[in-house]
């Protein structure tokens, strides 16, 4: 007797393998086995002539989704069918959430079992786990499956109805999601906020005294009885006082004015207030305080969380990954209770046991929260875990630990002093028991570290002291503009406004940046002029689908139709068809929108309109001579681009780039100009017998205004040539790239071996030994993870050059590399069974579609009208307009689409 169990990815069998008896086959079915088409080839023959087949749902036959197996599907689908004839018995043991529950049903619908069936859950892969499910299998949950599956087309309906109207009103490739749209309405609210915000300014004073040679800071507060003005105080949108507030706005000349006045005066302490604080542990993580706090700990973006999170789960270290509910089980709780007494005394244990419960009732994803797996928890030194899986599992143990912790207990001080009318306080902390501190501090990675930072000791005071002014000085300030959204900002913000589900926060935000709607920046997320007018356009025309209480409102009966309280097809009907419904609003709003006004970003006190083209925003203004049009360079932000930049680059345009002087040897003249990638100094005039001028960017961080003849001078001469290598001959060289200064050794077809330049080196001056002595340096991973220079799997040579083809794992997830060429594997394509044959498919895609890519991608200019989950592919390939057509029957003529069509089943 054999009994075959299917579970998702190669890492999960593997680990479920060692705790089965040998009887047991387990088998990987690489995530979902089924999907609605990704693009024409994928359509079968047999419906490709119907109207609704691109679409990819029947919306004439109550909705029924048109499944196919994609093509790097079937040599799996062959592999589990065949595993399956030799099974007496067939236990289905995807994740428990709808995805997993749904790639079981699916799974049971191709594989047509005729042996036994069982639906294995478990939320944690640990030996007595995985015996225990076994234990207490159940039947597919169709009610789940049925959510899952409306949820896909829902997200079909809005991404393939709505993104073809964006590629002809305002750009090919565009595309509008259920979540995805609402999230990038949210970053641009935020840039508008910052446009329309006004700085307004504001002085006050800084003392510092001292009492028993202890030094504490003191800040004015009020003058005469009446408040002094701070930052809270102020207008955003006038940068003035807000109206009816009664304070005291100091200017300079003011507070320097008092600080003369009070210089030499007597200080006294005039109150002096105690106030206990109790302070109780957070919950443990759900999926989106995990992905907000390794964000603000760890700086890793979502996605990252979540990869390095279910490798940690399908490896057994930590429980389920996916999950709303901060419940932990009553063995969950002792493991953790057992190591507070352990590691830190019964002292700091909590006197009861913390049980949390989860408060948002569209919890429903798992029935605990993540903490390490086991009855026993393993410390994170325990676990010979290293690098970023270290570091996470290191932050989950100690989350679970603090949450069975005693509270911190905290005294607040305020001191008021008085001198002459001026009044100052002073703020201090004392901590009087760390309790769950000594574990875990919120956004802090060293709890002992954050614990002194907490602490403000303030001497032994009383009301009548008189300290010593030891420092006195004036201090001006400015209001800033609302902060940009972070990822862990933003996961936050979907989450309070109940937009999107956990689950669903990481793909999201990667959507977002693939799809060049936000730049991720120095961790903040600045959306673009696209997202401007792509914002724009839905908020005109389909207010609806860009409020949040209205998508919210879509979640919530999409989870009544997970339990029952709520029908799909009657909901999927009224969204979608009739008078009021996407379809026929999107037929009706096509007409009355004007391309030209939709590609214009609309941006209050600039003197020229901001238009989206072809090759991104640019400017357009009317001049004597005629319609001006002038690039916006790609680092320039929405909210930065003030009436001082437009007229700059308007004036490069109509009168030519600044000119710095003339080169000491050629006599050519030197520009500064401004382009699509920031600015940068060229040699001599474009002509006809010099099309392309000589070139060099300027160091990041440079200002424009700042560049001297001289300092051009030298830019120019980059690259240099150092001298030749002493080992190989090859040239060694200094230059700039996109990510900084750097050394290169240049051995031709052998390869390139490149180091950064880093202060106090300078590129302009280095020399060939001490280049020689970087490039001696073990090479240095960029990003995060010190492991990412290393290929997570060597394929071998490419059959033409001869050069390597690896496998790496990039921001936005694993992909293959050839020389300069770069392709990201499919979200269902995993690196254990990626083979060499499969990666020069990519390869030779990707070249084909642009040349040279970087993993983080640039396919957003070439995908579109995908819906915002994650088991979306591409959809650039769809042709649902004419103006497509072309080009798909050009795939669908090369390529028969094999893949039939499935009845779905009993609604």
């Amino acid at each position: 007797m054999s009994t075959l169990v299917i579970v998702e990815s190669p890492t999960k069998a593997r680990t479920i393998r060692n705790f089965l008896p040998s009887t047991y086959r387990v088998e990987a079915s690489m995530g979902h086995v089924r999907d609605l088409p990704s693009s024409a080839e994928e359509i079968p023959e047999a419906v490709k002539g119907e109207k609704w087949a691109q679409l990819g749902v029947n919306v004439e036959a109550d909705f029924e989704p048109l499944y196919v197996i994609p093509k790097d599907k079937k040599k799996i689908v062959k592999e589990l069918k065949d595993a399956l004839k030799e099974a007496t018995e067939l236990i289905l043991a995807t994740d428990e959430d709808r995805e997993g529950e749904s790639i079981s049903w699916h799974l049971l619908q191709i594989l047509k079992p005729k042996v036994p069936i069982k639906r294995m859950v478990f939320h944690e892969i640990t030996r007595e786990a995985i015996r225990d499910a076994l234990t207490h299998c159940r039947d597919i949950d169709n009610r789940v499956v049925q959510a899952q599956e409306t949820r896909r087309i829902l997200d079909r309906l809005v991404g393939y109805t709505l993104s073809p109207l964006l590629w002809k009103k305002i750009a090919w490739g565009l595309s509008a999601g259920r979540v995805q749209s609402v999230a990038v309405r949210l970053l641009v609210r935020r840039e508008r906020e910052r446009r329309a915000f006004r700085q307004g300014s504001y002085w006050d004073l800084k003392a510092l005294l001292e009492k028993g040679k202890i030094s504490f800071d003191a800040k004015l507060v009020t003058v005469g009885n009446v408040k002094v003005a701070n930052g809270s105080d102020f207008d955003e949108n006038t940068g003035q006082i807000i109206a009816g507030r009664r304070v005291l706005l100091l200017n300079e000349e003011q507070a320097r004015a008092l600080l003369s006045r009070i210089q030499n005066k007597p200080w006294t302490v005039t109150n002096l207030e105690e106030r206990p604080v109790t302070r109780k542990p957070s919950p443990p993580f759900t999926t989106s305080t995990l992905q907000q706090e390794a964000n603000r700990k760890l700086r890793l973006g979502a996605r990252e969380t979540m990869r390095i999170a279910q490798s940690l789960y399908e490896r057994g270290f930590i429980t389920y990954m996916r999950t709303d509910s901060v419940h932990l089980s009553e063995q969950a709780i002792a493991a953790a209770r057992t190591c507070v007494q352990e590691l830190y005394g019964s002292e700091y244990l909590s006197p009861q046991p913390r049980k949390y419960t989860t408060k948002s009732k569209g919890a429903q994803e798992a029935h605990e929260a993540i903490r390490p797996a086991g009855s026993t928890f393993r410390t994170p030194q325990q676990t010979g875990l290293d690098g970023i899986d270290f570091r996470l599992y290191d932050l989950i143990w100690k989350r679970t630990v603090a949450s069975q912790m005693a509270d911190s207990r905290q005294t607040h001080v305020t001191v008021l002093t008085q001198v002459e009318d001026a009044g100052f306080r002073s703020s201090g902390k004392r901590i009087d028991f760390p309790g769950f501190l000594r574990a875990y501090v919120e956004g802090s990675d060293d709890p002992n570290a954050a614990l002194e930072d907490q602490e403000v000791i303030l001497p032994a005071l009383k009301v009548g002291d008189k300290p010593n002014c030891k420092d006195l000085e004036a201090v001006g300030h400015e209001t800033q503009p609302p902060a940009r959204y972070t990822e862990a900002s933003l996961v936050k913000m979907l989450e309070s406004e109940g937009v999107g589900r956990p689950s669903t926060y990481a793909s999201i935000i990667g959507t977002i940046v693939d799809r060049g709607y936000a730049k991720l920046i120095a961790n903040a997320l600045i959306p673009t002029f696209t997202a401007f007018a792509v914002t724009t356009l839905l908020e005109t025309h389909f207010p609806d689908l860009v409020d949040t209480g209205f998508t919210s409102r879509m979640e919530q009966t999409l989870d009544e139709i997970a339990t029952g309280e709520a029908k799909w097809l009657p909901y999927l009907q009224k969204f979608y068809t009739g008078d009021s419904g996407l379809a026929t609003q999107v037929k009706e709003q096509e007409s009355q929108i004007d391309a030209k006004v939709a590609r214009t970003v609309v941006l209050e006190n600039l003197s020229a309109k901001v238009c989206i083209g072809k090759f991104g925003a640019y400017l357009e203004s009317e001049s004597e001579e005629g319609l001006v049009k002038a690039s916006i360079p790609q680092d320039l932000t929405p909210a930065d681009l003030d009436p001082e930049k437009v007229d700059f680059l308007l004036k490069q345009k109509t009168e030519g780039p600044e000119k710095l002087g003339l080169h000491p040897e050629t006599g050519e003249p030197i520009y500064v100009l401004i382009g699509s990638y920031g600015p940068y100094v060229q040699l001599g005039d474009v002509s006809e017998t010099n099309k392309k001028p000589k070139r060099a960017s300027l160091p990041k961080g440079t200002d424009k205004d700042s560049v001297t003849l001289d300092m051009a001078v030298s830019l120019l001469t980059l690259p240099r040539l150092l001298g030749a290598h002493p080992e190989t001959g090859a040239k060694v060289q200094a230059n700039l790239g996109m990510y900084g200064p750097y050394v290169v050794h240049d051995q031709g077809k052998v390869g390139k071996d490149y180091r950064s330049i880093k202060p106090p080196d300078d590129v302009l001056t280095i020399e060939l030994d001490r280049a020689l002595e970087l490039l001696a340096q073990p090479k240095a991973a960029r990003g995060r993870n010190s492991k990412a220079a290393t290929p997570l799997k060597e394929l071998g040579a490419h059959p033409e050059s001869g050069e390597p083809i690896n496998v790496y794992d990039g921001r936005y997830g694993p992909y293959v590399k050839h020389g300069d060429i770069n392709a990201s594997l499919s979200k269902d394509e995993s690196v254990e069974n990626f083979t060499l044959q499969r990666a020069l498919e990519l390869l030779a895609t990707k070249e084909a579609a642009g040349g040279k890519t970087s993993s983080k991608s640039k396919k957003s200019t070439k995908t579109a009208a995908k819906s915002e989950t994650a088991t979306e592919k591409t959809a650039a390939k769809k042709t649902t307009a004419k103006k497509t057509e072309t080009a798909a029957k050009k795939t669908t003529a090369k390529k028969t689409a094999t893949a039939t069509a499935t009845k779905k089943k009993t609604k």
